[in-house]
């Protein structure tokens, strides 16, 4: 059973300046709600029951929103503001299921995985992208429940546009399972158009063997001076570890870029 996930959240978040020079991407309110709650909502909706989030010294205040008991209690005291009460106790639930650690050199997703080791206690666990939402349909539990029956990491998918594959990481396909699932022989991190094998692309959420650990370890810096995790998934791939490929159901919203994130409130608005 998948009951630990990891939330890489250490990135500067460029694509969101100017907020980001002054504030955490991931606690922006996206129609009234921190977009990190709806991640956090995603796991514990799909069983999980301990959330590592990878920060850096510039990401502090992320901890800081889930501990600052002092600011909540004065307040409460004062006011017994039956919203700010609920507000709280959901808080203090999430911060129950809540581990920090720290990534303070932008050196990539993998990098950033590999800094969570020592906390991964099961053979395989969750990992999800802030910026990728995904809503009206949990696409973790449904991973889940296919890793469940064919015993192998899974990677959310969805289809590009052809001349936009070098935004993501890019699958070959082997075969079909059904018809939203596949075996992938192959994934390559922002190919080109030219180079992209097809326009299937990597999605915000994974389940990954811990064996991915020991192929990061000895991850070299591939596109952008970066430790990319799309590379040491293929290095897996090759030497035989099965992957799915799962095309989700549930409606997509890139919030990490400025036009994204307002389309995203406006959309979860009409939900």
């Amino acid at each position: 059973m998948i009951k630990q996930a990891i939330i890489p959240l250490a990135g500067l978040g460029t694509r969101l300046l100017p907020l980001t020079s002054v504030f955490a991407k991931e606690l922006l309110p996206i129609n009234g709600k921190p977009g990190i709650e709806y991640i956090i909502d995603e796991c514990i909706d799909a069983g999980v029951n301990e959330i590592i989030f990878i920060i850096s010294k510039k990401k502090r205040m992320i901890k800081k929103y889930f501990y600052n008991d002092k600011f909540y209690k004065s307040l409460i005291k004062n006011k017994k503001d039956p919203r700010i009460i609920r507000e709280y106790k959901k808080i203090l639930k999430y911060k129950k299921k809540i581990k920090f650690v720290y990534q303070n050199k932008p050196l990539g997703t993998g990098d950033a995985v590999l800094k969570t080791k020592k906390f991964i206690t099961n053979n395989y666990f969750l990992m999800l992208l802030p910026d990728d939402l995904i809503m009206k349909k949990n696409c973790s539990k449904d991973m889940i429940k296919l890793h469940k029956k064919y015993k192998a990491s899974v990677m959310a998918s969805m289809t590009v546009k052809k001349n936009n594959v070098n935004r993501w990481g890019i699958y070959s396909l082997s075969k079909k399972i059904d018809k939203n699932n596949f075996v992938i022989s192959d994934v390559i991190e922002k190919p080109s158009s030219k180079e992209a094998p097809s326009n299937n692309a990597v999605i915000g959420r994974y389940i990954l063997s811990k064996h991915i650990f020991k192929f990061l370890k000895k991850q070299k810096k591939g596109k952008g001076g970066e430790i990319h995790i799309t590379d040491s998934i293929k290095t897996m791939i090759e030497n035989k570890f099965p992957f799915i490929g799962h095309k989700f159901s549930g409606k997509y919203l890139d919030c990490g870029s400025m036009k994204g994130y307002i389309k995203s409130t406006i959309e979860i608005s009409k939900l």
